[in-house]
C-alpha cells in the first residue's frame, strides 16, 4: 500500500465510519426495539402473536415499496440532505408508536415508519461505493453493519431497564421505550446535516493529492466494471442476477428479523427471568455475531475470496436454526441460536460484496435498493409467518424451521449465481 492510499483510506474511514455506524446503530435500535416492547405491549393491547407479527412486518412492506425511489432521490439530492431527512422522519414516527391504541393504528404507524426509513441502508451502501475502493468494501461494510449486533448488545439491557419504568408518568414501560429510544435519531439529524459530505469533491479535509488519488481510483474501477457489465438503472431492476441476489439476501434477513422480534419472547418463555435478565441473555448471540463480523470480513478481504465466505455462514444459519427448533432446553437452544447469529452477522457484510462487484453509477443506486427491497420483504414475511405458525402450533418448532428453510434457499442461490470475481479483480486492476 502506497503512503497516499494508506493516508487517504485512514482519513475517510475515521471521518465517515463513526457517524455512519452511530446512525445505523440508532436506526436498527429503533427498528427492533419492538421485539422488547412486544410481550408487554401485546398484553396491554390484546394482540395475538399473529397480529403482533403482521404489524411488525408491515414496516418492511412499506420499505419494499419505497426503497428504490428513496435511493434514486438520494443520488439526486445528495447523501447529506436525504439521510438527514430520513433520520428526522423516522425519529418522529418511532416515538409515535408509544401512542398506538389497537391493531389498526399500530399497522398504520409501522407502515409510515417503513416509508420514512426506506432508503437509509441501501443509501449508505451506495454512499460507501462513492468513497471506498473495492478492495476495502467487505471490511468497511462489515464495520458499518457492526452496528446491528452492537445495537442489540447495548440496547437489550437498556431496553430492559426502560421497560421497568412501567407506571412512571402514568405510562407503560413499552411507551417509554419508544419515546426515549427515538430521541437520539432526532439529535443525530443535525450532525448528519452539517457534518456528512456528499462525495470526495466536498471533502475539504482531504489534500488535493489525496482527493485526486481517491477519485482516479474510483473512476478507474467504475470504468473496469462497466467494460464487463454496462446496464441502466431500469435494466438493473429486471436483471435476473440482481433479482436472485435479492432472494439470497432474504435468506439472511428472514432469520435476522424473525429472531430480532421474537427471541426476547422465546427467552421469556424459559421462565423466572426479569426484563433486565432477558436483555442480557438476548444480547449474547449478538455479541458473538459482532465479533465474528469483524474477523470474517477482514479474512475475506485478505484472501480475496467472497463466495465461500458467504456460503459457510449461510450453512451455519441453517444448522443453528434446525437445532434450535428441535430443543426447548434453554442452554442448548441458546447455543444453537448463537451459531445461527454467527452465520447471520458474518453473512450480512459478505453478501454486499456480490452486487457492488457488478453495479456502478445510477444502476448501483437502483440495483442496491432493489436487492435490499426484495431482501427486506423477508422482514415482512419472517415475523408474519413466524407469528402465525407460533399461534397455530402452540410452540416455535415449525416457525424456526421456516426461518432455516429460507436460509437454505439462499445457500442454493449463491451456488447458482456465484460471485463475479473477474469483475471485482478487474476493478482492482488485477485482471
Amino acid at each position: 500500500m502506497n503512503p497516499i492510499e494508506q493516508r487517504t483510506i485512514s482519513k475517510i474511514s475515521w471521518r465517515l465510519l463513526p457517524l455512519l455506524m452511530i446512525s445505523y446503530f440508532i436506526a436498527y435500535l429503533d427498528r427492533v426495539n419492538l421485539g422488547f416492547a412486544g410481550a408487554a405491549m401485546s398484553k396491554d393491547l390484546g394482540f395475538t402473536a399473529a397480529v403482533f407479527g403482521s404489524a411488525a412486518g408491515i414496516f418492511f412492506l412499506a420499505y419494499f415499496l419505497f426503497e428504490v425511489p428513496s435511493n434514486m432521490a438520494l443520488e439526486r439530492f445528495g447523501a447529506r440532505r436525504w439521510i438527514a431527512r430520513i433520520m428526522f422522519s423516522w425519529g418522529i414516527l418511532s416515538a409515535a408508536q408509544a401512542w398506538v391504541g389497537g391493531s389498526t393504528s399500530f399497522n398504520v404507524v409501522r407502515f409510515l415508519l417503513g416509508i420514512a426509513e426506506a432508503g437509509f441502508f441501501p443509501g449508505v451502501i451506495f454512499y460507501i461505493t462513492l468513497w471506498f475502493p473495492a478492495a476495502y468494501r467487505a471490511r468497511i461494510v462489515g464495520w458499518f453493519m457492526f452496528a446491528i449486533p452492537i445495537s442489540t448488545v447495548i440496547g437489550s439491557p437498556i431496553s430492559g431497564f426502560i421497560l421497568n419504568m412501567d407506571g412512571v408518568g402514568g405510562m407503560h414501560g413499552w411507551q417509554w421505550l419508544f419515546i426515549l429510544e427515538a430521541i437520539p435519531s432526532l439529535i443525530l439529524t443535525f450532525f448528519i446535516l452539517f457534518y456528512l459530505p456528499d462525495g470526495p469533491k466536498d471533502a475539504k479535509w482531504l489534500s488535493n493529492e489525496e482527493r485526486d488519488w481517491l477519485q482516479n481510483t474510483l473512476d478507474g474501477e467504475r470504468r473496469s466494471r462497466e467494460a464487463l457489465h454496462t446496464i441502466s438503472w431500469k435494466q438493473a431492476l429486471l436483471n435476473p442476477r440482481v433479482i436472485g441476489l435479492g432472494f439470497v439476501y432474504m435468506g439472511i434477513t428472514v432469520p435476522l428479523y424473525g429472531l430480532s422480534f421474537f427471541l426476547p419472547q422465546i427467552i421469556k418463555g424459559f421462565g423466572g427471568l426479569g426484563n433486565v435478565e432477558i436483555g442480557f441473555i438476548n444480547a449474547f448471540p449478538y455479541l458473538i455475531g459482532a465479533i465474528a463480523m469483524v474477523f470474517w470480513t477482514r479474512a475475506s478481504d485478505a484472501k480475496k475470496e467472497r463466495k465461500w465466505f458467504l456460503l459457510i455462514p449461510l450453512a451455519c444459519i441453517v444448522v443453528g436454526l434446525v437445532v434450535a427448533a428441535q430443543t426447548s432446553a434453554p442452554i442448548p437452544k441458546m447455543a444453537a441460536v448463537t451459531l445461527a447469529a454467527f452465520g447471520i452477522f458474518s453473512a450480512l457484510p459478505m453478501f454486499w460484496t456480490l452486487p457492488t462487484a457488478i453495479l456502478s453509477g445510477t444502476a448501483a443506486a437502483a440495483g442496491i435498493a432493489w436487492i435490499n427491497s426484495i431482501g427486506n420483504l423477508g422482514g415482512y414475511i419472517g415475523p408474519t409467518i413466524f407469528g402465525a405458525l407460533k399461534d397455530r402450533m402452540g410452540n416455535d418448532f415449525y416457525a424456526v424451521l421456516f426461518l432455516a428453510l429460507l436460509s437454505a434457499l439462499g445457500f442454493v442461490l449463491v451456488l447458482i449465481i456465484g460471485h463475479d470475481a473477474r469483475a471485482e479483480q478487474a476493478a482492482q486492476g488485477q485482471a
